[in-house]
C-alpha cells in the first residue's frame, strides 16, 4: 500500500456530553404523533386528568413530557422511583410527570396513592411506558383499574419522512451535518423506529471521530456493517 493510501490514524473518540434539543419547536410531527403532540399543545383544555402516552422506545414519550413540563410546570419522576411519601410534594404544582411505567418495578401502592391525591387536588398526571396497562405485571387490582381508565393517546412507528426528519435532527444535536444521501441510504435500510435511527447515529458519529472521516454513504456503509453484524434487527435490507 502507497503511503498516500493509508487510512488516517483511528484516534480514541471521547465522550463529549450531548444535549438532544427537546424544546417544543424541536419537536418533529408526523402521523405517527400528531395526536400526542396535539393533546400536549391543548394543555390545560383536557378531557381527562390522567393521560397515558405508550409507544416504542424512542418514540418521542421524554420529548413530549418535556414539552408539557415547560407548559404547565409539572414535576417528572420515574415511576421506579416512586415511595409511599412523596406524592405531597410531587404533587405540589398539580401536574406530575411519571414516565417509564415498564421499567419496574413499581410501588404499586405509591403509585395509585398519588393518582388518588391528584384525583382529590384536581391535579393531572401525565404518564408514559412502552406497554398498555393490560400488559403490566401489576398486583393492585385497583390500580389497574385507575390505569385501564386513563386516557390513552399511542405513539406508533414514524413514516419515512418522519424518520429521515428525525436523523437529520440527530446528526444535528451532535453537531454534524450530512448530505441528504446519507439520511437516505440509512433511512430506505433501517428497522422504522426512532430506537433504532438513536443507535445508528450515535454509532456513526463515534466511528467518524475515531477515524477522522466525514460521514458519506461510502463511510456509513462500512462503519455500520459491523455493528449490524451484531445488531441485525436494526437493519431491514
Amino acid at each position: 500500500m502507497n503511503q498516500g493510501d493509508s487510512l488516517p490514524p483511528r484516534q480514541i473518540p471521547l465522550s463529549l456530553p450531548h444535549r438532544p434539543a427537546l424544546d417544543r419547536a424541536d419537536f418533529l410531527t408526523g402521523t405517527s404523533n400528531a395526536k400526542a403532540i396535539g393533546l400536549i399543545d391543548r394543555w390545560p383544555d383536557w378531557h381527562s386528568n390522567n393521560v397515558l402516552l405508550a409507544g416504542p422506545a424512542g418514540s418521542g414519550k421524554s420529548h413530549l413530557v418535556e414539552v408539557w413540563r415547560a407548559a404547565s410546570g409539572a414535576e417528572a419522576i420515574a415511576a421506579s422511583a416512586l415511595t409511599s411519601g412523596g406524592a405531597e410534594a410531587l404533587l405540589a404544582n398539580r401536574a406530575l410527570a411519571v414516565e417509564d411505567l415498564h421499567a419496574g418495578p413499581i410501588n404499586e401502592a405509591a403509585l395509585f396513592h398519588v393518582l388518588n391525591l391528584a384525583a382529590e387536588r384536581r391535579a393531572t398526571v401525565l404518564m408514559t411506558s412502552r406497554v398498555w396497562p393490560a400488559a403490566l405485571p401489576l398486583r393492585l387490582v385497583d390500580l389497574s383499574s385507575r390505569l385501564r381508565a386513563a386516557q390513552p393517546v399511542e405513539l406508533g412507528e414514524p413514516d419515512d419522512d418522519l424518520l429521515g426528519r428525525v436523523i437529520t435532527k440527530l446528526f444535528a444535536d451532535r453537531q454534524l451535518t450530512v448530505d441528504r444521501a446519507v439520511i437516505s441510504f440509512i433511512a430506505n435500510r433501517m428497522e422504522r423506529s426512532l430506537e433504532a435511527a438513536n443507535l445508528i447515529v450515535e454509532r456513526l458519529d463515534k466511528e467518524a471521530l475515531a477515524q477522522g472521516r466525514a460521514i458519506t454513504v461510502h463511510f456509513a456503509a462500512g462503519a455500520l456493517a459491523p455493528f449490524l453484524d451484531h445488531h441485525p434487527d436494526l437493519w431491514s435490507s
